[in-house]
Formats: C-alpha cells, structure tokens, sequence
C-alpha cells in the first residue's frame, strides 16, 4: 500500500483542518453562500465541512485515495461559487470602507481565487493515481 505523495497529504490535511472549521464555527462561512442558496446557509457549511473532512481522509488511505480524489475535485468545484461570492463581498466593503485593512481583505480573496485551480490539479492527480 502506497502512501500519499507530499502534495495528495497536503491537500489532505488542508481539506480536515477547513472541514474542522466548518463544523466549528459555521458562522464565519455562512455569509459566503452565494446569495440564491442562503435560505439554507448552515446547512450547506455543515454538509460541506463533513465532505471536505471525508474527503481529506480518503486522500491519506490507499484503497480510498481515488475516489476521495474524484470527490474532491467535485467538491472544490462546488465550493467556488463560494469563494467567488467572498471576493465579491469583501470587493464591495472595500469600496465602501476605503481602509487599507478592507483592502487588504479584498486582496486576499482575489489572489486565493487562482490557487482553487493547483488545488483541483492535486486531486486530479491522486484520482487517477
């Protein structure tokens, strides 16, 4: 049985802590559900949280590392949309704050957006093995 390569762990451990996260103080990732789905906003940080720990830990066990692999590429897919929404809020409060803080924010959330994609390519990877 193979471990899994350096980034395959990395994601997998990236994946648990956020999911942690998620479950922990779902509050902070409530604001972020793009707005036609907010109606079921715990809910879908809940469900996510779980999926991403799941996900995090199929990665890291050999047997489960492919499908764990297709599932995360689904699931930060699907959480995009998300991330996106983030930019966008964090776009608008700078515009109307117009502090080098709400700035810094924004920033941040527009240079996390590209990282989605090297991401996606490790769990390509550790999908098809």
């Amino acid at each position: 049985m193979s471990r899994p390569d350096l980034p395959t762990t990395g994601l997998a451990v990236l994946l648990i802590g956020a999911g942690a996260m998620h479950l922990v103080r779902p509050e902070v990732y409530e604001p972020i559900i793009p707005a036609p789905l907010r109606g079921r906003a715990r809910e879908l940080v809940l469900a996510s949280g779980a999926v991403e720990i799941a996900c995090g830990a199929g990665l890291l066990v050999p047997v489960t590392r492919s499908a764990a692999g297709w599932a995360s590429v689904a699931l930060l897919a699907g959480v995009f949309p998300a991330n996106v929404q983030m930019t966008i809020d964090h776009g608008r409060r700078a515009q109307r704050k117009g502090t080098p803080q709400a700035a810094g924010f924004f920033a941040g959330t527009l240079a996390r957006l590209p990282l989605q994609w090297p991401l996606i390519r490790t769990a390509l990877r550790a999908a098809r093995g």
